[in-house]
């Protein structure tokens, strides 16, 4: 009795947790779905009495989130690219290779994980527009065409990989460009996998950088996008903003879902089995 007693509270408990993460983004999606009228007054129920669609329109339209999206998605994949171009090279120099100032740089890296992103906004912003690149799509990508965490997650991941499996590749007369593209990468896929997720969220959704430096229509991602149903002399559209917060959701749950398996591996450390 006691150990079913025991079981019945931890599904409880974690049914109480995952109501608790779930419910923002079903009441987003009950927003969006809800006529105007009823979102603010017909009371707060879980059904909405009628459905809406046309916020979805609506947001599609007057927001422009399909040049927003797409706009959206140039950044985040041109930043990942250029991401892993100085990442992976820098975690297995870190992880597997010995020269001088090692130590010193990687203590540098962790360093800079302990500055926030909000610190360094400002500085970035007033660089950006003394070169002359405020206001343009490279302004949208260029501070971020590395990342500290970035190689610090990696790093972590090819310590775990044998020497013993290096040296080998070694023998047979790889380099070291070549025991990275052949051997190191292909194992490390987990924590490439897990970085790439993070790095697509972290910039898809982004609002204070693009803010900054996009002033133009055809440079707004898609946060900036959304700023659409903010009226100074009517308020917050509710249904419509929630209507294009799906939207711009939707391609990063898809992804999630996709990219699941690899994502946790990479947090785990290892392969989950099949």
């Amino acid at each position: 009795m006691n150990r079913l007693l025991w079981r019945a509270f931890r599904i409880g408990l974690v049914l109480t947790a995952v109501s608790i993460a779930v419910f923002p983004f079903y009441w987003t999606l009950r927003t969006a779905v809800a006529a105007p009228d009823s979102v603010f007054f017909k009371g707060i129920s879980l059904l909405p009495d009628e459905l809406a669609l046309d916020n979805f329109t609506k947001a599609w339209r007057q927001a422009d989130l399909g040049e927003a999206m797409l706009n959206g998605a140039l950044m985040t994949v041109t930043i990942l690219v250029c991401q892993l171009l100085t990442c992976v090279p820098a975690a297995y120099a870190f992880a597997k290779l010995r020269f001088r100032g090692r130590n010193v740089l990687y203590g540098l890296v962790l360093a800079c994980l302990l500055v926030p992103t909000q610190a360094t906004a400002i500085p970035l912003y007033l660089g950006i527009g003394s070169v002359g690149l405020g206001n343009t799509w490279l302004a949208l990508v260029l501070p971020f065409t590395t990342s500290a965490f970035g190689i610090f997650l990696l790093r972590q991941y090819m310590v775990t990989i044998p020497d013993t499996l290096l040296e080998a590749a070694r023998t047979d007369g790889l380099g070291t460009f070549s025991t990275l593209r052949r051997v190191v990468v292909p194992m490390s896929a987990p924590a490439i996998a897990t970085f790439s997720v993070f790095s697509i969220f972290v910039h898809w959704n982004d609002y204070l950088w693009p803010l900054l430096v996009a002033r133009d229509e055809s440079l707004r991602t898609p946060p900036l996008a959304l700023a659409t149903f903010q009226q100074a002399d009517t308020g917050l559209d509710y249904g419509a903003l929630s209507a294009g917060a799906v939207i711009i959701t939707a391609p990063i749950v898809v992804l999630f879902l996709i990219a699941q398996r690899r994502f946790v591996a990479g947090i785990a450390g290892g392969e989950i089995p099949g």
